[in-house]
């Protein structure tokens, strides 16, 4: 069953927690520059072998200071009005991330809602798609999930595992 919460992410007593990154994985703004504060400098470090990750796929690196063995990265897609492939790509960064999540032996994964922040992505087509690629996944771990950093979010959430 996949979990609705309202919260901080970096609190998250998980396995993985999953970070909405940028494509230098080097930390940003929103839920980024919150992991990274959290998770101290080794985080930034670490990343900086990496060599950064497109849009849609997702890197692995350890949780550092955080209560989360893993930080899963992915990075999202900037909405551009929807007919530019960013359902497909927002698609892959949940089903990368979880594939990604798997070989590690991760159980519990903990996702925010990636892309609707400053990307811009409208947040109840983003939930709709991140519910179905959790929906393929949950029974494959102990816990899913989402989340939530505002209350609307929350709402949207739950009304989209309504539905």
């Amino acid at each position: 069953m996949i979990e609705v919460i309202q919260g901080d992410i970096v609190r998250l007593e998980v396995d993985a927690i999953v970070n909405a990154a940028n494509h230098s994985l080097l930390g940003g703004g929103g839920v980024d520059g919150a992991i990274h504060k959290a998770a101290g400098a080794e985080l930034r470090a670490y990343n900086m072998t990496l060599g950064g990750c497109p849009t849609g796929e997702a890197r692995i690196s350890a949780g550092f200071r955080l209560a989360a063995k893993w930080i899963i990265h992915t990075v999202g897609p900037v909405w551009r009005g929807g007919d530019k492939g960013e359902a497909e790509l927002l698609a892959a960064c949940y089903r990368n991330s979880l594939e990604l999540a798997l070989g590690h032996d991760v159980r519990t994964i903990a996702f925010p809602a990636i892309s609707t922040g400053v990307y811009g992505y409208p947040k109840r087509e983003a939930a709709r798609i991140a519910v179905a690629e959790m929906r393929r996944y949950e029974d494959r771990f102990e816990r899913v999930i989402a989340c939530c950093f505002s209350g609307e979010d929350k709402r949207i959430y739950k009304q989209v595992l309504a539905e």
